[in-house]
């Protein structure tokens, strides 16, 4: 075995290793299904704004607008108003009317049921060459909507992964998808990608890391390179919380 099939072995043991005590903590995640449309705008409505806020400008839409075609019919100023509280209004509001007149135009409907006939690769083509969309957004809803095999990688996935030294800290987040779905079993997709979020959420933090409350702290190639007094201490429970 050379070096590099090595550390791919390496890889892919922490890799199972870290699976196996996130799904202790928070449990395997389960994919609710949706419409891929649906996903489509929730995704671009959670761009730069809290879970909170995204549900909640979605809630909006759909009370204000019945179905899509109602959506384009409509001013972007109406829609920009219906989703407000998810911030960024207006840009949102272009983008998503943009990017359903695309399919429209495309399909004759707003529908994206057809992307689970399409190969892989051409249904991720697809879906970039919608106004606004981009890698991250795409493989949302083509692993959530059609369970394809693709890891989203967010900020959230993107700084926890580089902490435990999954991916190299000089990666681009363009390129980190590339690498995790390389170590990452393909079953595990989408639990990776959930249980991280939430782990980078509560624990994992990009300021203020709780180390003393972390179960990954042992894999963490960012702990482990912190001064020892400092490990020492981050070790204490209570010291996280200060």
């Amino acid at each position: 075995m050379d070096k590099r099939d090595e550390q791919n072995e390496q890889d892919e043991q922490k890799v199972e290793a870290c699976i196996r005590i996130l799904e202790e903590q928070y449990g395997v995640p389960r994919a609710e299904i949706m419409d891929p449309v649906d996903l489509l705008v929730m995704t671009i409505l959670s761009q730069n704004t809290s879970d909170t806020n995204s549900l909640r400008a979605f809630g909006n839409l759909k009370k204000a607008f019945a179905d899509y075609e109602l959506l384009l019919n409509a001013s972007t100023k109406d829609v920009a108003e219906s989703i407000r509280a998810g911030g960024l209004a207006d840009i949102k509001a272009r983008r998503i009317r943009e990017t359903l007149l695309k399919i429209k135009q495309d399909r004759g409907m707003i529908d994206l049921g057809f992307l689970g006939d399409m190969g892989e690769d051409a249904a991720m083509q697809y879906l970039l060459a919608l106004p606004g969309v981009g890698p991250k957004t795409a493989s949302v809803v083509l692993l959530f909507a059609f369970g394809l095999p693709f890891l989203p990688v967010d900020t959230h996935v993107y700084r926890v992964s580089r902490r435990l030294g999954l991916i190299p800290e000089d990666v681009k987040l363009e390129k980190a998808q590339t690498i995790l779905e390389r170590i990452v079993p393909v079953e595990k997709y989408l639990s990776v990608h959930l249980n991280m979020i939430r782990h980078g959420r509560l624990i994992c933090r990009a300021r203020g890391p709780r180390h003393g409350e972390c179960a990954l702290r042992i894999y963490c190639d960012s702990f482990q390179a912190e001064p020892k007094a400092l490990n020492d201490s981050n070790n204490h429970p209570q010291s996280a919380l200060r």
